[in-house]
């Protein structure tokens, strides 16, 4: 007898969970998703790093202390089987005055404690010889050489790709309006576009988790937004080569230093508390960004006053007392999987084995294996990466990768195309100029799509059948054209 799962919520710990729940013959996997892409929310805009799991304590916050080292080590397989572009640089952890070299010294307790291996302190000659050009007030580090860092946005369309791959249903654009109990039992989720039957509701809904909770009578926790501000450089002005941060407060991980895995130096974030009705609140401030650039030269006192071409926000939902919230609720067939916070993009794969264990030890359920899984997607080539050999045959074999649309970043017609047929696999209804982005990186450069974005908009018109017009960047809402298009067809008299 099969058993329907629906999971609300296509991020990064919904993918994760659907592409572990896909191994199984028994299970019918759903995701469904509000935004006209998947990755769209949390998972979106954030550092994008692995997290060595030295930071959280196991008494305060044993979710996240154990879920982050097993996810770490996960991530180093999953990058490779899903060709998700990916660096294992390590970690700095830097200690700007003599009272911080005490914190690091339990930071590297906590580590030991969590299963963090390799972990060593370092003083002020050494620290130098790791990180050239770090400032020169510090004086000392605790080093983590297992941290990495992902491209996030791609990474839960390969984990996305993948679980599609293996049999999971996607449902964009399909927003939650009620969840239906019966006898204490889930039974399913009524959307605009009908009634979905389920035996297994997973809330993995991001900042929005405590809403949907509320759907079934379960109210005991409130998620608050905190807002995170980001400056990323253009290519050719200097980062580091490992990730950088400052002594964490009781607050945050504090503002980082990094080479992004596109090669451009990336600074944040900030931590601001939001109400709770700024879920959708993604404004940078010039408060902000100071606050964000001051704190980041701290670390690398050579960031310029010039050079940034894009600054970003990003929200992460705070849970009440700090941890992950991951159980199965008395309401028989609902898992909450919320407050999903920092280190939730690294905990992420060990996330979905978590729920695996919860749906088999807390709801009895039977999972039978597949007897044909597949582990591994291909990633879209990228024509500019590849020996000069392998690029003329890919030229010759199809003329489009040989015609470049996004100057600053090398990306050609054939890869857009390659793009637009990916998209149209998870069932992308919406052409958006983001779903290219996030799976290519065109329009991510220096010139941010000035020269290639209506080009984009173009093939998206082309391949959707739709006037360029309807073309969207981020989904509806965003449609490029505004105002009396009409008027654009008006013969000139």
């Amino acid at each position: 007898m099969s058993i329907r799962v629906t999971i609300v919520g296509g991020g990064i710990v919904g993918a994760s969970i659907a592409r572990v729940l896909s191994r199984y013959e028994n299970l019918k996997v759903h995701i469904i998703e509000k935004m006209s892409d998947v990755g769209w929310g949390v998972s979106k805009a954030n550092t994008a790093l692995i997290h060595g799991g030295y930071d959280d304590d196991p008494q305060k916050y044993p979710l996240r202390a154990s879920l982050c080292v097993k996810g770490n080590r996960l991530w180093q397989k999953w990058v490779k089987d899903l060709e998700i572009p990916h660096v294992w640089s390590g970690a700095l952890i830097i200690a700007l005055q003599n009272e911080d070299i005490k914190h690091l010294s339990t930071l590297l307790e906590r580590g030991i404690r969590n299963g963090v291996p390799e972990m060593r302190l370092v003083e002020k000659e050494e620290l130098q010889a790791l990180q050239p050009g770090i400032a020169s007030e510090a004086t000392g580090a605790l080093y983590v050489p297992t941290v990495g860092q992902i491209a996030s946005p791609r990474a839960t369309v390969a984990i996305i790709e993948n679980a599609v791959k293996n049999g999971v249903k996607i449902h964009l654009e399909t927003e939650v309006q009620g969840i239906k109990v019966s006898d204490g039992e889930v039974k399913g989720i009524q959307t605009p576009r009908g009634f979905m039957e389920s035996d297994v509701v997973i809330n993995a809904a991001g900042l929005y988790a405590d809403e949907i909770s509320r759907m079934v009578g379960l109210d005991y926790f409130t998620l608050r937004p905190r807002k995170g501000e980001y400056l990323i450089y253009r290519h050719g002005i200097p980062g580091p080569t490992r990730v950088l941060f400052p002594t964490p407060t009781p607050k945050s991980k504090g503002i980082i230093v990094t080479t992004e895995v596109g090669g451009h130096l990336m600074i944040g974030p900030n931590a601001q508390d939001m109400e709770r009705d700024e879920k959708d609140n993604l404004a940078t401030t010039e408060e902000g960004l100071k606050e964000v650039l001051q704190g980041a030269r701290k670390l690398w006192p050579g960031i310029p006053d010039r050079g940034v071409i894009r600054t970003f926000a990003g929200l992460r939902p705070e849970p009440p007392n700090g941890d992950f919230i991951i159980r199965a609720e008395e309401v028989w067939g609902f898992i909450n999987v919320a407050g999903i916070r920092s280190p939730g993009l690294t905990s992420a794969p060990a996330i979905g084995y978590f729920v695996r264990d919860i749906l088999r030890r807390d709801l009895g359920l039977k999972l039978v294996p597949k007897r044909r899984w597949y582990p591994r997607r291909r990633d879209i080539t990228r024509i500019a990466a590849i020996p000069d050999a392998q690029r003329d045959r890919k030229i010759r074999a199809r003329s489009e990768y040989g015609q470049v649309i996004c100057r600053c970043n090398h990306i050609t017609k054939g890869e857009i195309l390659d793009a637009v047929e990916r998209m149209k696999y998870i069932n992308v209804k919406t052409p958006s100029i983001d779903s290219v982005k996030f799976r290519t990186g065109a329009t991510s450069g220096e010139c941010q799509g000035s020269f290639c974005m209506v080009r984009i908009a173009m093939l998206l018109a082309q391949e959707y059948g739709v006037p360029l017009w309807n073309v969207t960047l981020k989904g509806p809402g965003s449609e490029l054209g505004i105002g009396d298009i009409n008027s654009l067809r008006r013969e000139k008299k």
